[in-house]
């Protein structure tokens, strides 16, 4: 481990966890962490950033307009909906919305509608399903707190990565060191790759 005044930043662990395949990512924390069952809605989708958290009643999105007015530039909203694939949490004037506000994009145990709107605009989405059935904005709801998605635990400040094999989340407190590991993995792999490539030719 690094000495406490040479600690990564969490900028500097976002960027280079970005750049690391999640599947890679959830091999160096021994396959735990995986959120299995959320997908990107729309093809090419990727984030990296800390989560921004939510839990809030299933098919109600009262308080994802409230993580708006608190997550910061880069945040990953991240939405315990439940499960619930009944009612849409967002859509694609949420989604603008977020991306105004520079948002990462959003996790969301719950479905989402307006699919190829929030692709337009470039919001990473990632969800359990799509339908096009609209919200309730009732609550009740929390904010910041630790939260559940697809049966992993996502806690405030976590750094959630997000591609085209899903969602995996880091604990913020073991981020440095799964980053190392993933560098590695995606080293040995790279080199794999490259080897079977020349045996090919």
């Amino acid at each position: 481990m690094q000495p406490e005044h040479q600690k990564t930043s969490t900028s500097d662990l976002v960027r280079r966890l970005a750049a690391i395949p999640a599947a890679n990512i959830g091999d160096a924390q021994e396959r735990i962490g995986v959120a299995s069952g959320l997908s990107p809605i729309w093809s090419g989708a990727r984030l990296a950033g800390p989560a921004y958290t939510v839990w809030t009643r299933p098919g109600d999105n009262l308080f994802i307009h409230k993580a708006l007015e608190g997550a910061q530039p880069g945040d990953v909203i991240v939405v315990n909906g439940g499960g619930d694939v009944s009612r849409a949490l967002i859509g694609d004037l949420i989604g603008i919305r977020a991306k105004n506000l520079a948002v990462a994009g959003f996790v969301i145990d719950g479905a989402v509608r307006d699919a190829e709107a929030l692709a337009a605009c470039g919001l990473p989405v990632f969800a359990r399903a799509v339908t096009p059935a609209g919200p309730y904005k009732f609550g009740p709801g929390r904010l910041q707190l630790p939260v559940a998605i697809a049966g992993v635990v996502v806690s405030p400040g976590d750094i959630v990565v997000a591609d085209a094999d899903g969602v995996v989340v880091v604990r913020r407190e073991e981020a440095e060191d799964v980053l190392a590991e993933a560098e590695k993995i995606e080293a040995r792999e790279a080199a794999k790759r490259t080897a079977f490539e020349g045996a090919l030719a």
